[in-house]
């Protein structure tokens, strides 16, 4: 992988990835990339072993042009099997069924830890980064594999069966992906809930799974704040009359309070064998729930099975993040949201590679501390969030260049959008110019997911791109086009349900444009065959008639450089229908002159889209309200401009709840201004 160039999709707001585009006369959305109706037999064993030679445009070329010998052949080869699949895929994107590699049974975890315990038992596994700089705590894959296997024992010495849901509210740490495997090995479901929302909110998750237990620690640490989680956890757990027991570890000195449901979990563990057989579990057996961050309304809850994730999760981070053996991978991400479940957890683990857990934040004790890890820990790939990036970019350079990154070969972006100056600054300075940056696109909410490397622009996922016309869902040809965007085949990572409502699921995905796969985002495809998000095609604004993104002004306001970042919503004109609300954060420059720079923000999007796009309202706020993963909380923000923040919902997933009060405050402000 190479660098981006100027004229790359780095500089672009969102990931731009490409996909071939048909020729005069050919079809966008052939049979038989919709369907999979006929029996689909495995390739030949050693297969993948050949078809990895092929360079990354055949490879790719091959993915979609034949996913059963793609997708088949890396399964067959890269997985432990306990029983092999008789069949590739059985799919139908027109009704919403996904089933891959039929008929095969095998354990996700076995594939984590046994394949390389076998090979290498002392290699490590996990670094654990923990809050207090240089006190990491490294697990080798055979001590990973015995506490797993204790873990597993314990839950099932408390009734915990195959099929079972069990929540994991705990902070990042080894202990929290040995419960993840844990559940694996046994064939329990785990869903994951970050380990900061509110009881209401944990409440709601466990009660939609109707988990039958919760794992925790008694108190969490992050930039030197002690979190009681074991308070959260017992006032959630009174509204859950599913749950029969709540294990509780220990992660601080301070003990805590026990109730009848409580199980000490390290006392419990130690008595326990570190021997598990593991499950062998269907291909299409639930692995985990994950439950979206509530940035768009109410929770759900999204399925993900066995094979076909694991070996996604595998494959890209191989691929996109050019990942070797030997190499440090370090992934920031909390894991509770899908990507510390793919690319700090599974896919990794999956790979043998050593993957760090991270359970600081950037600032702490310093701006520095990302970067004093990757000198102490000798990382070779750092993917983070450009929420991250942009706090990091108000502080001095000298934070970035005064530690040695000689080790970084790739950088990652996840988890929102990432704007110019932030994709700059992370690929000059912190990469020194030379790491290639991967931009990786997810859908909105953690529904599904598939990464994307930017620099290669040729994905290895067998995610075929097609372009949907809003209103007719014709296919668009040739370039320099705006659509829907759609996936015209399946692939092996992608959700396979809403838990408890298959059919909200069909409804949001495969009805809007049948026989595709409906992502939810506007795209464009550009001249060169490149595709730019421009955003959820419900976040348009339609000002006298004319339809806009959100996203497009954003682009252009992100352009100046004193502004970090911004968000865009529309609210309600007796004239014009709607127009723009922009709220705006500077950077923190005694020299700026804000009304200066919202003037010239107002000719920025006059210039880069219409006079008709430039917001009415511009709001100057310290910071957005986003959730840990990044997400801009639109809906809290539509509230205020609205002004209806009577009910603002649930806000506890915001990374700092406090945030609302200081937007409301300058709403205010500004309305008194106004007047």
């Amino acid at each position: 992988m190479a660098p981006l160039s100027s004229r790359g999709t780095g500089f672009f707001r969102t990931l731009l990835t490409r996909c071939r585009t048909p020729g005069p006369g050919q079809s966008r959305t052939p049979d038989r990339c919709r369907l999979s109706s006929l029996p689909s037999s495995p390739p030949p064993p050693g297969t993948w072993q050949q078809l990895s030679r092929l360079s990354h445009p055949d490879l790719y070329r091959l993915s979609v042009t034949d996913p059963d010998r793609f997708w088949g052949s890396a399964a067959a080869d890269r997985l432990r099997w306990v029983e092999p699949f008789h069949r590739v895929r059985d799919c139908d994107l027109s009704s919403g069924r996904i089933s891959w590699f039929v008929g095969g049974k095998l354990n996700v975890s076995v594939n984590c830890l046994d394949v390389h315990v076998e090979k290498h038992p002392d290699r490590v596994a996990l670094i654990w980064e923990r809050d207090e700089p240089g006190t990491e705590v490294k697990v080798t894959y055979r001590e990973l594999l015995e506490t797993t296997c204790r873990l597993a024992n314990t839950l099932k010495s408390h009734g915990i069966q195959k099929g079972d849901r069990v929540a994991i509210y705990m902070p990042v740490s080894p202990l929290a992906v040995a419960a993840m495997l844990a559940c694996a090995r046994i064939g329990a479901v785990h869903t994951v809930v970050f380990a900061g929302f509110s009881s209401e909110a944990l409440a709601g998750r466990i009660q939609d799974a109707g988990c039958k237990a919760v794992v925790t620690c008694n108190q969490g640490v992050r930039g030197a704040r002690v979190i009681d989680l074991k308070s959260t956890v017992d006032a959630a757990v009174k509204s859950c009359p599913t749950v029969q027991h709540v294990f509780v570890s220990q992660r601080t000195q301070q003990p805590a309070a026990m109730g009848r449901l409580d199980v000490p979990l390290e006392e419990v563990m130690s008595r326990q064998s570190s021997v598990c057989p593991a499950e062998p579990l269907d291909s299409e057996d639930l692995l985990f729930l994950l439950y979206t961050s509530g940035s768009t309304g109410k929770p759900k809850g999204v399925v993900h099975t066995q094979a076909g994730y694991l070996l996604y999760t595998s494959l890209t981070h191989q691929y996109v993040f050019d990942y070797r053996d030997g190499d440090v991978f370090g992934c920031v991400a909390d894991v509770g949201w899908i990507t510390g479940h793919s690319y700090v957890v599974y896919g990794p683990l999956c790979n043998g590679a050593t993957t760090v857990l991270f359970e600081s934040t950037p600032v702490y004790p310093n701006p520095g501390r990302y970067w004093e890890t990757v000198q102490r820990l000798r990382i070779s790939q750092f993917y983070g969030a450009p929420t991250a990036l942009r706090l990091l970019l108000k502080y001095d350079d000298s934070w970035v260049k005064k530690y040695d990154r000689s080790s970084l070969r790739t950088l990652g972006s996840v988890g929102e959008p990432i704007n110019h100056e932030a994709w700059h600054w992370f690929h000059s300075v912190v990469g020194e110019g030379r790491c290639p940056l991967v931009d990786t696109w997810w859908q909105t909410g953690e529904t599904h997911q598939h990464s994307h490397p930017v620099s290669l622009c040729n994905m290895l996922t067998g995610v075929l791109c097609v372009l949907l016309c809003d209103y007719q869902g014709e296919p668009l040809s040739g370039n320099s086009v705006s659509g829907a965007l759609c996936i015209s085949q399946p692939w092996p990572g992608m959700a396979r349900s809403i838990y408890g409502d298959h059919q909200r699921f069909i409804d949001a995905y495969f009805k809007p444009y049948p026989g595709n796969y409906f992502t939810g985002d506007g795209a464009f495809r550009s001249e060169e065959g490149y595709y730019q998000i421009t955003g959820r095609m419900d976040d348009v604004i339609n000002v006298s008639g004319h339809r806009l993104g959100t996203a497009e002004i954003e682009d252009a306001l992100d352009e100046h450089p004193a502004v970090p970042e911004t968000a865009v919503i529309g609210i309600p004109h007796d004239i014009k229908g709607e127009v723009p609300f922009a709220f705006v954060v500077l950077k923190d420059d005694p020299g700026l002159d804000p009304p200066v720079v919202l003037q010239q923000l107002r000719n920025l999007v006059s210039t880069k889209i219409a006079k008709y796009a430039v917001p009415d309202h511009f709001l100057v706020v310290k910071r957005l309200p986003k959730t840990r993963s990044g997400k801009i909380m639109r809906r809290i923000l539509r509230k205020v401009a609205m002004e209806t923040t009577g009910d603002l919902g649930d806000v506890s997933t915001l990374d700092d709840p406090s945030v609302v009060k200081e937007i409301i405050e300058a709403h205010e402000l500004y309305r008194k201004q106004k007047k």
